[in-house]
């Protein structure tokens, strides 16, 4: 049996009202060192968003996703964000802010697979 490997995620939101704190949970950020694994996975259910903020720019929150993909793939492309290292470009995308996109509290987790496999499960259960 494969020794278990620790993991960190955090369920990204969309928060059209931050003063309101209300949101829909729209993707899973995950981290697992042991793998160098960094990557999340959204799903944006348009219809779903427009009943929920139907003044909320979709482009735009499309745009922010592309750029929290990016860092989370590193390199020139994620910007200064993405050149740091696996582990700070997860701690920045999970901190603590007061935008339209914003990461729940960050969980800990023990698999016994693929971390993608684990990405894939916790984003059926806390998203779709």
């Amino acid at each position: 049996m494969p020794e278990p490997h620790l993991f960190e995620y955090a369920v990204i939101r969309v928060v059209p009202r931050v003063e309101r704190e209300e949101f829909l949970n729209i993707g899973v950020i995950l981290y697992c060192p042991k793998q160098k694994f960094l990557q999340c996975q959204f799903t944006i259910n348009e219809d779903r968003i427009r009943a929920f903020a139907p003044v909320l720019d979709i482009d735009e929150l499309k745009g922010n996703i592309e750029a929290f993909e990016k860092i989370c793939n590193g390199g020139k492309g994620g910007g200064p964000i993405g050149m740091l290292d696996i582990a700070s470009r997860f701690r920045w995308l999970t901190a603590t802010r007061s935008t339209v996109v914003q990461a729940s509290k960050v969980h800990p987790g023990l698999c016994n697979c693929e971390a993608h496999q684990t990405l894939t499960k916790l984003h059926a259960q806390q998203v779709l």
